[in-house]
């Protein structure tokens, strides 16, 4: 999905997010958890190796890198302040 693609359906990019999130620990053989918003990134499994190709392939699929953008570092706790950077 291209990053028009995600910002045209409601919810796209939430999942792009939550499926590269999976797909990067699949990859990486590591046990992939049930997400939801509450969910505490440091415990997915997720290095900050994995949390470095997590953030290309959302580059890859989306089409851009948030955290370029961003004035101010963000350092996202949750799976929901995850995607809400992405979502912004």
């Amino acid at each position: 999905m291209t990053g028009q693609a995600a910002e045209q359906e409601p919810g796209a990019v939430r999942t792009v997010v939550l499926d590269e999130l999976r797909g990067t620990l699949a990859d990486d053989g590591k046990p992939v958890p049930e997400l939801d918003d509450d969910s505490v990134l440091l415990d997915t499994g997720l290095d900050s190796l994995g949390f470095a190709v997590l953030v290309t392939r959302l580059e890859d699929s989306l089409g851009y890198d948030p955290f370029t953008d961003l004035e101010d570092a963000v350092y996202p706790r949750t799976v929901g302040e995850f995607v809400a950077v992405y979502e912004r």
